[in-house]
């Protein structure tokens, strides 16, 4: 028996899937601007995608139930996850640590970088899997509030422990317990994305931008300050300058936060709300400093020696993407030793080392020294015990909060 659960996408949350889809984390990166025409060539096997319902997601009442796993006697697995998330060789034809996998393991992979956005892509899958089917992937990799979701829903399967040796024993502290997946039973992390403070040194005449507080109110940023669309990394970070904690908040809590940056955009303070876009005002200077994501500043510091950032002394917001599989998967098994593959040091590093995004992966330091020393030196990468202290998730909403708190957050941005 199914149940269903009234779960709609409210016209908030729909306005928010579409400032996703073209300014935030769903759009292409710096870096697949740079890449895009070598990105597509090596997107293989596409699969036909399936468009959105908008019926109530179902609820399976054999939440996590393994499906039939055919991995002894088919040696594939089909693994979906997001554009440019992927190392890829210099001619631009191999995965290497997917084509390690193979070697080692006998186990081909169907690989498709078709996640461009997490509403987007579970409108494609849900109405397969309310209905208990085989989505046609194994493995998949989705960010934290969706992967919460799918669990919470019945979408994912119980990982076992025991194909997992490298995860459970390497998986770094500050990801093992998140509030969603209490010890990874469903699922490991692929990347951490950390939100931090950004500026452009040439822009701020060589001085430091280190708060959210700064961002708001110092009159000689006016007019030169973003802020991201996406609510949690925004008010996650505006929260954290008020004293409160993001894993934690009220309403009252949510809307003085969002009264605070108000304030700014009523006097011209906040030049825009963006998503990736942010990159090239700040590298040009017409941002002079701004919350971004970590991975875009260790990719802009590559080419702009005066780009720099700052965790303030409130600390940041740290969010993940995850690897979950769905629930029906055919390969089961074979999906659980690639997750593993992945929390092998060496094969960690040499992902890192092309992602830039924080590695959740403990013991790669060395590895990564031998690719780049600058790396595995750069906490953005490898947070040091300082750094991980620092970090901070923002909690698990409701369907109803998530409307609520989209509908200010909207309204706030002008979206």
């Amino acid at each position: 028996m199914e149940q269903y659960e009234p779960d709609r996408l409210s016209a908030a949350r729909s306005a928010a899937v579409r400032r996703s889809l073209t300014s935030g984390r769903g759009a292409l990166t710096r870096r697949s601007l740079l890449r895009a025409s070598g990105i597509g060539a090596l997107t293989v096997g596409g699969l036909a995608g399936l468009s959105a319902c908008g019926i109530p997601p179902a609820k399976l009442a054999d939440a996590g139930a393994a499906s039939d796993d055919h991995s002894a006697k088919e040696k594939r697995v089909v693994f979906s996850n997001w554009t440019e998330y992927m190392d890829v060789s210099d001619d631009e034809k191999h995965y290497p640590t997917l084509e390690a996998f193979t070697r080692r393991t006998g186990i081909t992979v169907k690989y498709t970088a078709d996640i461009n956005d997490n509403v987007e892509f579970f409108g494609k899958v849900q109405p397969q899997l309310a209905a208990g089917q085989d989505i046609g992937r194994d493995l998949i990799c989705v960010t934290d509030w969706l992967a919460a979701r799918m669990i919470r829903l019945g979408y994912a399967q119980k990982l076992d422990p025991s194909h997992l040796p490298h995860a459970f024993a390497n998986l770094s502290e500050q990801f093992r317990t998140p509030d969603w997946d209490p010890g990874r039973a469903y699922s490991y992390p692929w990347t951490g994305i950390p939100t931090v403070i950004a500026y452009n040194t040439r822009a701020t005449g060589g001085r430091t931008v280190d708060s959210v507080s700064q961002l708001l109110d110092d009159p000689k940023l006016r007019g030169r300050v973003s802020f991201l669309s996406e609510m949690r990394d925004t008010i996650g970070m505006t929260l954290l300058d008020l004293g409160k904690d993001p894993a934690s908040f009220t309403d009252d809590d949510f809307d003085a936060a969002v009264a605070r940056i108000q304030k700014a955009v009523d006097r011209k303070q906040v030049r825009r709300f963006t998503g990736n876009d942010y990159t090239a005002d700040l590298e040009k200077g017409d941002i002079a400093a701004c919350v971004a994501w970590a991975g875009d500043i260790v990719q802009l510091q590559n080419d702009s020696p005066d780009i720099k950032y700052v965790i303030p002394k409130t600390g940041y917001m740290l969010s993940s993407d995850n690897l979950l599989v769905p629930a029906r998967a055919r390969h089961k098994t074979n999906a659980e030793r690639l997750i593993d593959h992945y929390y092998r040091p060496p094969i960690a590093a040499q992902l890192a080392a092309y992602i830039n995004y924080v590695c959740p992966v403990d013991g790669v330091r060395a590895e990564l020294t031998k690719i780049d020393k600058s790396m595995a030196d750069n906490t953005l990468i490898l947070p040091d015990a300082a750094m991980a202290a620092a970090s901070h998730a923002f909690r698990s909403l409701s369907a109803e909060e998530e409307t609520a708190y989209e509908q200010k957050f909207a309204k706030l941005i002008g979206a």
